[in-house]
């Protein structure tokens, strides 16, 4: 039997989408600022030979409308490529997965507002009383990594979590690792998550870090996110129902709130994410789905607006590419796309409306232009018709 390969390159968008302007994203342009970027500076041209022959330097000339500095339009693609928008209302994590698995999200979230201090008075109050805390710090939008270095330090003084949010819908709890404790903080982001559903919030995220002071904090591996369920079954779901292996590697299963799961590998950085992925390939039966999350691109690149570094991040997955297409069976498909931008040359440090690149491949595939799709959930009904189970809900096909 048939199997698929979903290989999400978290925050990879190829431009702008024709509703930017709503979200203050018209111009951007993920994979086109980071290309520039390079082709100028003495690092040279973005170095991307398999990416280019599986078809993306043709998605982002479509998700643009330009070529990307540096690259080679002109090499025939070996897959299914094109670009998608997002149906969503949103342009967050759970919004861009959940559509390509079938599910858009056609309602609007809760957020936060712009100001100081960001979060209901009565929220916090629960906060406190319920994860049994001796007050917050933050309570402002803000980049993850700053907001640790401005007040980890208070925080080991006084105990206090640092609370947080960003213009996802989301609200971000950052506590020592070893001075507040882990499991603490898991129990602090769970009573976290029961208060924000009256406030609709996608996602509650647990930021553990560690370090003595501000100059060596840095937040570990051990991320944890606590997201609603999906409103309908997904295409996950349909496949766990069929009996079908469905693993996730990475922040997969958070993002799923662990449903429509038969298996779930736990990875940080993105060398041991595509590892996992590899050995994956090596043991998962006919008929299932891989699902992995590459999250370096948006959370240590696009958000810290770190340019040459998720160059360098784009060029390693590349060089990567090759050992998965080895280990590919007769029957497999794998798709390469994205579930949002995150412009690491954009102001602020929230992600971007983007169109995504699909790049659909395998032994069995001929290269085509699939054009420009309309919604992330083609993806989604594309593999339900490589796996042989009914119509997903959302999404047209490009098989």
């Amino acid at each position: 039997m048939s199997r698929a390969i979903i290989l999400m390159m978290d925050s990879f968008g190829v431009g702008a989408t024709e509703d930017a302007i709503r979200f203050g994203d018209q111009g951007a342009d993920t994979f086109g600022h980071i290309a520039a970027f390079c082709a100028v500076s003495d690092r040279g041209a973005l170095q991307i030979p398999t990416l280019t022959r599986l078809g993306l330097v043709r998605a982002g000339l479509g998700g643009s409308g330009s070529v990307a500095a540096g690259c080679d339009v002109s090499v025939e693609p070996q897959s299914l490529y094109g670009h998608a928008a997002e149906r969503s209302f949103g342009k967050d994590t759970p919004s861009g997965h959940w559509e390509l698995a079938g599910v858009p999200v056609e309602f609007d979230w809760g957020y936060f507002p712009r100001e100081e201090p960001c979060f209901p008075a009565d929220l916090i109050d629960r906060l406190i009383a319920d994860g049994e805390i001796p007050g917050v710090l933050g309570e402002r939008h803000a980049s993850g990594t700053t907001i640790i270095e401005e007040l980890g330090e208070e925080h080991l003084r006084t105990g206090k979590p640092i609370v947080y949010t960003s213009a996802d819908s989301v609200l971000q709890i950052a506590a020592h690792e070893e001075a507040f404790g882990l499991e603490r903080l898991y129990r602090l982001c769970l009573a976290a998550r029961a208060i924000v559903d009256d406030w609709n919030i996608g996602r509650v995220i647990a930021r553990p870090f560690i370090g003595d002071n501000s100059a060596s904090f840095h937040r570990t591996g051990n991320r944890r996110d606590y997201s609603i369920p999906p409103p309908a079954p997904t295409l996950l779901d349909r496949l766990a129902g069929e009996g079908r292996e469905v693993l996730s590697i990475g922040k997969i299963a958070d993002i799923f709130a662990h449903q429509g799961l038969t298996r779930k590998v736990k990875a940080d950085g993105n060398e041991a994410l595509f590892d996992a992925t590899l050995q994956a390939l090596d043991e998962t039966p006919g008929g299932g789905l891989i699902f992995t999350n590459f999250v370096d691109f948006d959370s240590s690149y696009g958000h810290r607006r770190n340019v040459s570094g998720y160059a360098a991040a784009i060029e390693y997955f590349d060089r990567r590419l090759p050992e998965l297409e080895r280990r590919m069976r007769r029957g497999d498909l794998a798709v390469i796309t994205a579930d949002h931008g995150c412009d690491p040359t954009w102001p602020g440090s929230d992600h971007t409306r983007e169109h995504v690149p699909v790049l659909a491949f395998g032994p069995d595939v001929e290269g085509c232009d699939i054009g420009r799709r309309v919604s992330f959930a083609d993806i989604g009904q594309s593999l339900a018709t490589h796996l042989g189970i009914a119509s997903l809900d959302a999404g047209e096909s490009f098989l």
